[in-house]
């Protein structure tokens, strides 16, 4: 179980809302544009993979909607949250490898099964952004012609990715603007998405540390390197930093005045940026390891920074679980 999910957390909403907390820029200025920006890269790699089928046309497009993902993969309330649309995209870490073995089924059973209504209802686990890591850098040949599945699972993913950015640009940004008027049922006082960002962002800063660095650092005696994410694509530490950069933009819009908390993360940051290495395979070496210890170590101290600054700076504590998002 993710050490996150069992951290808890009592919210206590202030009286008063601090003048430069700004959530209408959060919406307008990461959150619309993030969605944006993943539907439209998404869309790429659908039209590139009806095209071709050639790896090094795909696979340019396949890390820039993943870096577009990362964008606002740790906006995990509203749109994203219908129907497992988030995790449809980017389901990880998947212990028991149940996304494989269903893909394995997609790709030697019934064509029909590809069809884009059909595909929609396939586990969420043979599905997204995973799902087509596995077939573009695979760990060993194919027993089928991946071009089918690989149309289908880009395809796919560009219908959710184009759904969560319309919900967002059609109601949902409005719902989060309007919290506390008469008539919003989701956001009953402005300070509840203050609230939802501040438990976003928590939780994402838990989820590296939990899942990107704890899974492949594991212990001493038994690192596991391939458990780091996106491993097959060399995209490990490269989420990790995409991740940062996007949570700390989502700090920057919500208040300019959270020093300890900007330092914190351009401190993990710089620390990210002097690995090299794209797969944290070095965690199976002591200098290597010590290296990635030490970021997930000053991941963990800007999460206390953000409890302790953020929180009063945005009127909200700490009260529930934040990997719920209730």
């Amino acid at each position: 179980m993710i050490r996150s999910l069992a951290r808890s957390f009592a919210v206590t909403l202030c009286f008063a809302t601090p003048a430069w907390a700004d959530f209408p820029q959060a919406v307008s200025g990461h959150i619309l544009p993030g969605y944006a920006n993943l539907a439209e890269a998404t869309g790429t790699l659908a039209d590139t993979a009806t095209q071709t089928c050639d790896m090094a046309a795909l696979r340019p497009a396949y890390h820039a909607a993943f870096d577009a993902w990362m964008g606002v993969q740790h906006l995990r309330f509203g749109p994203s949250e219908v129907e497992g649309r988030g995790l449809s995209i980017a389901f990880w870490p998947d212990p028991k490898g149940s996304g494989a073995r269903a893909q394995m089924a997609l790709l030697t059973g019934d064509q029909a099964a590809l069809e884009p209504d059909m595909f929609a209802q396939q586990s969420i686990a043979a599905r997204g952004l995973f799902a087509l890591e596995r077939l573009l850098y695979p760990s060993a040949d194919l027993p089928a012609d991946p071009c089918p599945l690989i149309r289908a699972t880009a395809t796919d993913l560009a219908r959710t990715a184009q759904a969560i950015n319309a919900d967002w640009q059609n109601t949902y940004a409005q719902t989060v603007l309007t919290a506390g008027e008469a008539g919003n049922t989701t956001y009953l006082t402005r300070p509840e998405v203050r609230q939802a960002l501040f438990t976003q962002l928590v939780t994402a800063l838990e989820f590296t540390d939990d899942n990107r660095l704890g899974r492949p650092l594991a212990s001493f005696t038994q690192p596991r390197p391939e458990r780091a994410e996106a491993v097959a694509s060399g995209r490990s530490l490269r989420n990790i930093t995409l991740s940062l950069q996007a949570q700390r933009a989502l700090v920057l819009a919500l208040t300019p005045d959270a020093p300890l908390t900007i330092a914190g993360f351009d401190h993990a940051l710089a620390l990210a940026g002097a690995l090299d290495d794209p797969t944290l395979a070095g965690v199976a070496t002591p200098e290597g390891r010590l290296k990635i210890e030490i970021l997930q170590q000053t991941i963990e101290a800007l999460r206390d920074t953000v409890l302790a600054e953020l929180g009063p700076e945005l009127d909200v504590g700490i009260g529930f679980n934040a990997a719920d998002g209730d």
